[in-house]
């Protein structure tokens, strides 16, 4: 083995264990700020949405990498990823977008 493989190798372990690693921590910064203050109350449902949709993301910007090979694209596409992530958790948390018909 060459230097090179060595190194890509540590690198796509490192990106995926810091990628997984902050799915992991945003699921449990709730679950340790409930055990302080009574401000964030999440049901285990919450729990499960949230899981899913950090999962789902992770495993996008996973494909993403994966897939583009230009690390220019890869930015972007992570970007546009991470995009939609905060969209759908803004409008699952306050509903930003609201119903178009509203008060009618």
């Amino acid at each position: 083995m060459d230097d090179l493989s060595i190194n890509s190798g540590l690198a796509n372990r490192l990106w995926r264990v810091a990628l997984w690693g902050s799915v992991v921590a945003i699921l449990i910064a709730p679950l340790v700020a409930m055990q302080f203050t009574g401000e964030g109350n999440w049901t285990p449902f919450d729990f499960a949405v949230a899981a899913a949709l950090l999962g789902a993301t992770a495993l996008a910007i996973e494909l993403a990498i994966r897939v583009i090979g230009r690390p220019t694209f890869c930015v972007v596409a992570v970007l546009g990823i991470l995009l939609a992530l905060v969209l759908v958790w803004a409008e699952l948390a306050v509903g930003i977008f609201g119903t178009p018909f509203a008060g009618h």
